[in-house]
């Protein structure tokens, strides 16, 4: 299920939810009462690359139950479409007030992904921070998205036993978007939410950039600046394809107002 009623924004081969921090906050809420079961993405511009190149990040995303812009060129990119997208909500901004609202109503939270290590130093900080917050696992499995379904089976099994509401996934995209499409619905009724870096950022493994550079757009220099080994592809190469995405919807827009003029 979707958890927003307004109808999503369409953006190259995705979609996003142009909601506030505290409506999405709202919606978390009401994808764990509903005990359905369900995935939340922040797509940002390498989403939408990634999406345009891989069927099965395009099928991740069809499902997806939020869809939350996470940085602001998307942000930007949106507005220009005629989009009215009220403030960019990034996955790193969003996962401490998520948590704390976790420890108000009782949820069962599990942390998976990251370097070895990571997701039990980010239990150990959240522990400190917010003792109230049931944290029922943590993992840090060797994942690999083309490997047999029963080959998921032991690191499935730990998270049924641990019976989350909410399952924190940082293995970077497009890995976590489709795994976690591959397993929510085994999983049910848990709230996947696929965080990328901020599993290492909770647990101090890296520095997250300045607020006037992320309010900036700069956010994706800072992050290119501390890992240019693993990130100068990714941001030098494949992200400026998003330029071409967002010209391609410019040119599709002003035809359709053409058509019916």
């Amino acid at each position: 299920m979707r958890s927003i009623s307004n109808a999503p924004i369409e953006i190259g081969p995705l979609t996003v939810d142009a909601v506030t921090r505290t409506e999405a906050l709202d919606a978390f809420d009401a994808l764990v009462r509903a005990r359905e079961g369900g995935a939340v993405f922040t797509p940002n511009v390498d989403h939408v690359v990634l999406a345009e190149e891989n069927a099965r990040m395009r099928m991740a995303y069809a499902r997806v139950s939020l869809s939350l812009a996470d940085g602001m060129p998307l942000v930007w990119a949106l507005r220009l479409l005629g989009h009215d997208v009220p403030e960019k909500v990034s996955g790193s901004d969003l996962v401490l007030p998520l948590l704390a609202r976790a420890a108000q109503r009782g949820w069962r939270v599990y942390l998976l992904g990251g370097a070895p290590g990571v997701a039990a130093l980010a239990r150990d900080r959240l522990r400190e921070t917010l003792p109230a917050l049931q944290i029922v696992g943590v993992d840090a499995p060797r994942i690999d998205i083309d490997e047999p379904s029963e080959a998921r089976a032991a690191t499935l099994g730990r998270i049924q036993v641990a019976a989350p509401d909410l399952v924190l996934v940082a293995l970077g995209a497009p890995k976590q978007e489709i795994w976690i499409d591959l397993v929510r619905d085994q999983l049910r009724p848990a709230i996947f939410f696929g965080v990328g870096a901020s599993l290492d950022f909770v647990a101090g493994t890296l520095p997250r950039a300045p607020a006037w550079m992320s309010q900036s757009g700069l956010e994706w220099l800072f992050r290119l600046t501390r890992e240019p080994g693993r990130l100068w592809r990714r941001y030098l190469l494949r992200d400026p394809k998003f330029l071409l995405i967002v010209g391609r919807s410019l040119r599709d827009r002003a035809a359709m107002r053409r058509s019916r003029s």
